[in-house]
């Protein structure tokens, strides 16, 4: 997010692996069973309040390409557009 300059307007982008979820996919030539992964970019001044940053879609397919192919127990990167409320910035 550095190279394309979006570091300046999200403030926080948390990570959330949904370990006890399985999603199908298809990697290489074979089915596969992974775990989908939530991407959480918000912007916020004072964290009380936050809403989801508008990240390009251009930058958005480099990053789910570049953890689908370098996470082998990764096969689908979601996007949460949850505004802050009602959601919390972290996922529990």
């Amino acid at each position: 997010m550095r190279i394309a300059e979006l570091d300046r307007i999200i403030w926080q982008c948390p990570v959330v692996l949904l370990a006890d979820v399985r999603s199908v996919g298809v990697q290489g030539d074979g089915r596969t069973y992974g775990h989908p992964i939530v991407l959480r970019p918000v912007s916020s001044e004072d964290a009380m309040t936050a809403d989801w940053s508008r990240i390009p879609y251009e930058v958005l397919e480099k990053i789910s390409t570049r953890i689908t192919n370098e996470v082998r127990e990764v096969n689908r990167v979601v996007l949460d557009v949850t505004s802050k409320p009602p959601g919390t910035i972290e996922w529990e």
